[in-house]
């Protein structure tokens, strides 16, 4: 399963209709789902990419089995209702049944997940950008269009200058670290990672000053870096450390 083997007690539902307001929608939601059980949470999506979803969080894995036995193509605002079960237990789960220190570990994994989600679909539209449309190069009278360029310029189009920015990079074992005062160096940078399971070194760049690469002995340590150091303030607040995985 995918959390650990845990039992996940999350329904997952789409199809909704994205024309509701979130407060009238989970009361709706509420309202058919506490047939099958104790709902702990409801969590509406309302950004833009994922409206018409929400996630029906019960307190046992078996109320969940129900509902999405019984509420599948269940009519809700005119539109049948697609419910499945959710990939990963929720971050309410987790509260209601873990520790404070498991609570993070599972923060950790899903802002990770999210971050390689953000960084795949990144790089595909980049993709999308650089590649040329059929026939794009050659003009109907079979000439060579006129804004075809010769091999020595330089795009200046989107796709040209297309990369991935630091935030959205997958996570590795290498961690970037920017905007650092000019007088901070390894044994400052040591004190601060060296907390972090795995750490191995601190490396500054010669003739660089305020960036530095630190490096973990696997993936798991550096996420769990990151998400603790991203936007520490340095220096009495006159710098604000960037963290991000180093580009490969």
């Amino acid at each position: 399963m995918a959390s650990g083997q845990q039992p996940i007690a999350t329904v997952y539902v789409r199809n909704l209709e994205e024309r509701v307001k979130p407060e009238p929608l989970k009361e709706a939601l509420n309202a058919i789902f506490s047939e099958y059980g104790n709902i702990i949470d409801i969590v509406v999506k309302t950004n833009l990419k994922a409206k018409g979803q929400a996630f029906v969080v019960f307190d046992k894995p078996e109320s969940a089995a129900a509902a999405i036995e019984e509420v599948q193509g269940f009519e809700l605002f005119e539109k049948p209702m697609q419910v499945a079960l959710a990939r990963t237990r929720s971050d309410a789960t987790v509260l209601q049944t873990g520790n404070e220190e498991e609570f993070d570990a599972h923060k950790r994994r899903r802002m990770a997940e999210k971050d390689k989600k953000k960084a795949l679909e990144t790089a595909e539209e980049q993709k999308r950008l650089k590649r040329p449309l059929p026939g794009a190069e050659t003009a109907v009278s079979g000439r060579p269009n006129k804004n075809a360029r010769g091999a020595g310029l330089k795009s200046t189009g989107a796709g040209a200058a297309a990369v991935v920015p630091d935030e959205y990079l997958p996570p590795n074992r290498i961690l970037f670290v920017q905007n650092l005062p000019d007088d901070f160096g390894k044994d400052e940078l040591t004190g601060i990672f060296s907390r972090f399971e795995g750490f191995r070194e601190v490396r500054t760049v010669p003739g660089r000053s305020g960036i530095a690469f630190v490096e973990y002995d696997a993936e798991a340590g550096a996420i769990t870096a990151k998400e603790n150091t991203a936007g520490m303030a340095l220096k009495n607040g006159e710098k604000t450390m960037k963290v991000t995985y180093q580009r490969q």
